[in-house]
């Protein structure tokens, strides 16, 4: 089948805790809006306030100043002035709130329909936002400004713009309530903030509206798999994959079908979503993912090849830079990695490349590489507090990072807070692994069970089940889960690996 393109449309969602998201504001219960508070908001700016300030902003900037002050090296220093930059970037937008507009919209946000189809996302921001100054009731035009603010914080990095999405999408619905691109933007929105559980509400209100939305149709999705709910998000998948056939969303059944352990059909479709990509960003985006489903079976030399085509198609893929770096460490050219990460890391400064970077540098022994990981993990930490600015949940992250390079009693907190609100694998496995750091072996037992029960093949999984099994006394199913995990993918983390190795000679040698 033919694919639809629409990059705003590929985005899997890591891991976080649900909450709900506010509903639309009543059109009776809201203030006359002036046109130049519209222009205000057009410009990504608060009305009545400095543009994309706020005193939570100013005080992560203050503290990644201090990270930068304290780093070892200019790559600390970079990193945290990025983050910086990335907190105050929503304040820079095109020109000042001049008012020139009219009071009707266009019919159908005429304008809006194709300011992005251009390629350049920024410049296409940059031509909605003069737009909504000169037709401030365009709510189509506000509809796709708050969707392409997503998107941008998406491929930036940059949680910044999320309240400038919220701010769009809720003057789009002000303007006509309930229409459904606003409504599928409201739900892209809370899936990127790592709310499924409001992201799963408003893609079921866009879908009310309009059955064929592909963006609420692939978020419902999206929202079904972090919940946990995997038999809906299989339902889900197939009513997207018959009523919107195309990239987005033969993605998103892949991978359904890979959390179900069907690695042989999820690669197929991943084939058949790559054969009908049309446009160098959806090339990039499903040999990616073809890439990582390879890596993930040890499969390192298949995943270079995906990841050479992705960028061949896009040079600038960060999650293919990022794969490609994994693959080089798993075949043993280190260096290469090293070298790819601090590319991307400097360019986006992400928990995933930093805590990858950092394993490298500790696998790596040199002189001041211990310190040099040390600044990955604390820049992780950074990178927490400027999203929850954004109004990310960001517990899977902290629970992730803390338990195997920070302070366990966080990585409890946060471990828990995230399993309260939904019962993933991804969630089962991180509570398990932050009770094993603690101490609490019998607790993360039938947890660490319950992550690799769906039949998923990830071998990080099985090395934490196969951990906590060696600290419970069950060591012939830690012998079992831990030869499963370096048989599946070898080189899952230089020191996740090696410590799989090291625990392997120690129950060898207890026989």
């Amino acid at each position: 089948m033919a694919a639809r393109t629409n990059d705003s449309e590929q985005v899997t969602p890591r891991p976080e805790g649900p909450a709900h998201a506010p509903r639309p504001p009543a059109t009776g219960g809201r203030p006359a809006r002036t046109p130049a508070a519209d222009a205000e908001e057009a410009a990504g700016r608060s009305p009545g306030g400095p543009p994309g300030g706020g005193a939570g902003r100013g005080a992560v900037v203050r503290r990644f100043a201090a990270a930068a002050r304290h780093g070892r090296g200019p790559h600390i220093a970079s990193c945290a002035v990025l983050l910086a930059v990335a907190l105050t970037a929503g304040s820079i937008a095109a020109g000042g709130g001049r008012d020139g507009g009219r009071d009707a919209a266009p019919a159908g946000g005429a304008f809006a329909a194709g300011a992005l189809t251009g390629g350049d996302l920024g410049a296409g921001i940059r031509s909605l936002q003069e737009h909504l100054r000169i037709q401030p009731r365009d709510h189509g035009g506000w509809a796709t400004l708050g969707t392409a603010y997503v998107e941008q914080a998406r491929t930036d990095g940059d949680p910044s713009r999320y309240p400038q999405a919220e701010r769009a999408l809720a003057r789009s619905l002000a303007l006509e309530p309930d229409n459904e691109p606003a409504l599928a933007g409201r739900a892209a929105l809370a899936a990127a903030r790592h709310d499924f559980t409001g992201a799963l509400e408003h893609a079921d209100r866009a879908l009310e509206q309009n059955p064929y939305s592909e963006r609420a149709l692939c978020t419902r999705v999206d929202a079904l798999v972090e919940l946990g709910r995997y038999e809906e998000a299989a339902r889900a998948a197939v009513t997207a994959d018959r009523r919107r056939p195309g990239v987005p969303v033969f993605t998103r059944y892949a991978y359904v079908r890979e959390l179900r352990g069907d690695v042989r059909l999820a690669r197929e479709v991943l084939g058949r979503a790559l054969e009908s990509a049309s446009s160098p960003a959806d090339v990039a985006y499903v040999a990616t993912a073809l890439g990582q489903l390879a890596w993930n079976q040890g499969e390192y030399g298949t995943a270079l090849t995906h990841y050479a085509r992705a960028l061949a198609a896009d040079e600038d893929h960060l999650p293919a830079l990022e794969g490609r770096a994994r693959a080089q460490a798993a075949s043993g050219d280190r260096a290469g990695a090293v070298r790819t990460l601090e590319q991307v890391v400097a360019r986006s400064p992400l928990p995933g490349p930093l805590v990858a970077l950092g394993e490298l540098y500790e696998a790596r022994g040199g002189e001041g590489d211990r310190a040099k990981a040390r600044d990955q993990y604390a820049l992780v930490d950074a990178w927490t507090s400027l999203a929850r600015v954004g109004g990310v949940d960001v517990d899977l992250d902290t629970a992730l990072a803390a338990a195997d390079h920070g302070d366990a009693g966080e990585a409890l907190r946060a471990a828990r807070a995230e399993w309260d609100g939904r019962r993933s694998v991804h969630t089962a496995d991180a509570l398990a692994w932050a009770l094993y750091v603690n101490g609490r072996h019998q607790e993360a037992l039938p947890l660490a069970r319950r992550a690799t029960a769906t039949g998923y093949r990830n071998a990080v999984f099985l090395y934490h089940r196969g951990m906590i099994e060696k600290a419970a006394g069950q060591d012939r199913a830690a012998r079992d889960s831990l030869t499963a995990a370096l048989e599946l993918n070898p080189g899952f983390s230089p020191v996740g690996a090696a410590a799989a190795r090291a625990a392997l000679e120690e129950l060898e040698a207890a026989r």
